[in-house]
């Protein structure tokens, strides 16, 4: 497949990859090598901190953390947006060798204080627009990073009173040092898993990561997900502060369509990384927000988290003049597993997930046995990002995590060259008389239809079949995409049992924090 070119080819002999052992010393290098250069930029007024300032502000979290009685090993939560406050909090735990629990700042207070109380957290560091009203059964710690403009330098405040005494979960008492994140699978209060991963892991994923798009210090990108997922704390985040680039945190924490090409501008952005839903945003305000050939060149664009259909991904690559790279990956993994190379080490093939990045990808079949190249089955990861299990969940962890390989519950194929194609949830088949559909693979010819702006296909109760298949789709404005047309489309692309039996024209789809389809909302809403 032909694309565009990539902005700045470096010499692949010269690139670096990153020398880190995990979150304690992720910023170590730069601090030595490079301790002016910028590390973050931060604030409406879009200033930036040097590794120097952000380093110190990490010893002066670790160091209060320490004086307010926290241990190594201890667990804290953090609940904040993409902040200065978030950055500095998580490397300052890391420095005083705590294990930390990024925790999503738009959870209701009852989940919030679930999820806190069941991993037996000591305190939750927040930032100070949530932490005057939040009530959890732990101390709750307002942090607040104050930034100078004209010097450029920050201070922390932390009012981290003495803790008293812990009040161990069966959770926390299974972390130790070597520990340095939990991650909350997505999920309601009950049935999120906690995702233990350990600086060991932390190191190679991001290691990965950097080797995989070779990303340095002359590298930047923009803060579009969110920190508490892996995607936005791995990808963005941790990945750049390895490498020695530079990531800009936009204002107020979260992304902004209106002033994500401004702030692509004033942080000198080589690349960004989203999921697709933000990706459409993108693409379809691009007429009017996208600067065009004023734009900075772009080394690449990443797309993970969900998948993304051929048609956006041709698009995307039109528009931004830059090659569109898929991964694939999951918390249990440490973020991701495969990637699409960058255009000078390899092919990029339309609807591939791309190839193994640090781990091992095997395809099994329904007996545990491998498959073939070409033959779908459920993809497995072995490797050393992937988590040693589920805290507190001994059964899940059984299921999920066997002989050291990790069930993804994701179907896929590899081909003869190692490129994995995806082809949907297990759990998410549709079983229509004995035939079984993959809803994304519906959902992605949807979306090449014209007009066609979202698709969601869900399974409907049949009496007869056990399931049909429904869709509910959005349709761009002004392109008058109807329901006939749209089936016609569907009848000429798909098996006669895959077109949708029931298809609705609705005005918006629900998308969950993590910006994937909220399939059980989908289901809720349409399925009945």
């Amino acid at each position: 497949m032909a694309v565009p070119a990539a902005a700045s080819v470096r010499d692949a002999n010269r690139y670096r990859p990153p020398e880190v052992a995990g979150l304690a010393d992720l910023l170590d290098r730069q601090v030595r090598e490079r301790p002016s250069a910028g590390a973050l930029v931060v604030t409406g007024e879009r200033v930036q901190l040097s590794y120097r300032a952000l380093a110190a502000l990490a010893d002066d979290v670790a160091a209060r953390l320490g004086d307010a009685g926290l241990r190594p090993g201890d667990a804290v939560g953090l609940v904040c947006a993409n902040t200065a406050e978030f950055v500095a909090g998580l490397l300052g735990a890391a420095r005083a060798g705590l294990v930390t629990a990024p925790l999503d700042p738009a959870l209701p207070e009852a989940q919030l204080a679930a999820r806190v109380a069941g991993l037996g957290a000591r305190a939750v560091m927040c930032d100070t627009t949530v932490s005057g009203a939040l009530v959890l059964p732990v101390p709750v710690w307002p942090l607040r990073v104050d930034v100078s403009g004209a010097a450029g330098t920050a201070t922390v405040v932390l009012n981290a009173s003495a803790c008293g005494e812990h009040q161990g979960t069966p959770a926390s008492a299974e972390l130790s040092e070597r520990d340095a994140l939990v991650l909350f699978t997505a999920g309601t209060t009950a049935r999120a898993k906690m995702v233990p991963l350990t600086h060991a892991n932390v190191a190679a994923s991001v290691r990965n990561i950097c080797s995989g798009y070779e990303l340095g210090p002359e590298d930047a990108t923009v803060a579009v997900m969110p920190f508490f997922h892996g995607h936005g704390l791995f990808a963005a985040l941790l990945s750049s502060l390895a490498s020695g680039g530079c990531v800009l945190l936009p204002e107020r924490g979260r992304f902004s369509a209106g002033t994500f090409w401004d702030d692509m501008r004033a942080a000198g952005a080589t690349w960004f990384t989203a999921v697709p839903a933000i990706h459409e945003i993108l693409l379809e305000r691009s007429e009017r927000d996208h600067p065009g050939p004023q734009a900075t060149p772009l080394k690449f664009v990443r797309s993970c988290s969900a998948p993304l259909n051929t048609a956006t991904q041709r698009a995307l690559e039109r528009t931004f003049g830059a090659p569109l790279l898929s991964a694939y990956g999951m918390t249990e993994s440490s973020h991701q597993a495969t990637s699409e190379p960058l255009p000078q080490r390899g092919a990029l093939r339309q609807g591939s997930a791309g190839r193994p990045t640090g781990v091992v990808v095997r395809i099994v079949d329904g007996s545990g046995r491998p498959c073939p190249a070409g033959v779908e089955g459920e993809v497995w990861v072995q490797g050393p990002t992937v988590a040693r299990g589920y805290l507190d969940d001994g059964e899940e962890s059984a299921r999920t995590f066997v002989g050291g390989w990790l069930r993804t519950g994701d179907l896929g194929a590899l081909d003869e060259d190692g490129y994995l194609s995806l082809t949907g949830r297990i759990k998410n088949l549709i079983n229509r008389g004995g035939e079984k559909i993959s809803p994304e693979h519906v959902e992605d010819v949807l979306a090449g239809c014209p007009g066609v702006a979202d698709a969601a296909v869900f399974a409907v109760p049949d009496a007869v079949y056990g399931q049909r298949v429904g869709a509910a789709v959005v349709v761009r404005a002004g392109e008058g995409a109807g329901r006939e047309e749209i089936l016609r489309y569907c009848r000429d692309r798909l098996a006669p049992f895959e077109v949708p039996d029931r298809l609705e024209v609705v005005t918006a789809l629900p998308y969950t924090a993590k910006g994937g389809l909220d399939r059980k909302a989908v289901q809720a809403r349409y399925a009945p």
